[in-house]
């Protein structure tokens, strides 16, 4: 693991935070994740555009140029094939029960080596199940964000790997909405279907380049989010995130997903897209 904190590499063991850090006690920070290819950040500028607004909506400090130059570092740095960047935000230690003023803000990026899903994985597709419990959003007057406070996906993401699933699906009021840690999509002919980013439904980064692509090849997009039987009623379903990409949707509760071969081409699209 490489780790750049405030803009300085240090050895990761020596990576740490006071245990009064607000990140620590409430999950207070952000962070963005992404996919590095050799020594390229894909999709760098839609991350930080995420990333810097979200800080923005949070009143939390967030100095880009400081970020850029760290990613660039980290970039220059990197050997694997691929690598997954996470870079997170944190506002500093807490002064009683109440936000810090920032003063004592600070940002981690790390990569690690990351192995993707092979073609032998896209062609079999992903199973999914349904999570037992359901996506929250403690500002819920604010859009949902990457927020350090995740609790609720990672114990939706540990039922699916308990259950040798790839993926777990948030139900709300009976539509599914997004996975764990991806965005969701149906299609339907030529009409492609994703939940609307909200409250609930993160406005993915990958997501929107993926319904860019879409619109590129010519089809219709519906932000709607569809019941259980109405999606498994779809041509296909796929999954897309910053690592995954585009993964198709093989079944879900162990009842059997259509399967196609469009998200080939949308992927290629996608990948198309990202290396410019």
């Amino acid at each position: 693991m490489l780790v750049n904190f405030n803009g300085r590499f240090i050895p990761h063991e020596a990576a740490s935070l006071p245990l009064n850090d607000t990140a620590l006690l409430y999950g207070d920070s952000l962070f963005e994740t992404m996919r590095a290819e050799k020594n390229r950040v894909l999709l760098q500028k839609e991350h930080l555009d995420r990333l810097c607004l979200s800080a923005h909506l949070l009143e939390l400090p967030c100095e880009r140029p400081r970020l850029e130059a760290a990613l660039s570092q980290m970039a220059a740095a990197l050997k694997a094939d691929v690598s997954r960047l996470r870079l997170t935000l944190g506002r500093g230690p807490a002064q009683g029960f109440k936000l810090p003023t920032g003063q004592d803000s600070w940002f981690a990026l790390s990569a690690v080596a990351a192995t993707p899903p092979d073609a032998a994985e896209r062609e079999s597709g992903a199973v999914c199940v349904s999570a037992p419990n359901s996506r929250s959003n403690p500002l819920d007057h604010l859009p949902q964000m990457k927020r350090g406070n995740h609790a609720d996906c990672l114990y939706a993401a540990d039922f699916a790997h308990k259950h040798n699933a790839r993926e777990a699906l948030f139900v709300d009021r009976g539509l599914i909405i997004e996975g764990s840690s991806s965005n969701i999509f149906a299609l339907f002919g030529d009409q492609l279907y994703s939940p609307p980013a909200g409250k609930l439904v993160l406005a993915g980064v990958t997501r929107r380049e993926i319904i860019s692509a879409a619109i590129e090849f010519g089809l219709q997009i519906t932000e709607e989010a569809l019941p259980l039987d109405r999606l498994l009623d779809a041509d296909e379903i796929w999954l897309s995130n910053a690592m995954i990409e585009l993964l198709p949707v093989a079944r879900i509760d162990g009842q059997a997903a259509k399967r196609g071969s469009l998200w080939k081409k949308i992927h290629q699209l996608y990948k198309q897209r990202t290396e410019t």
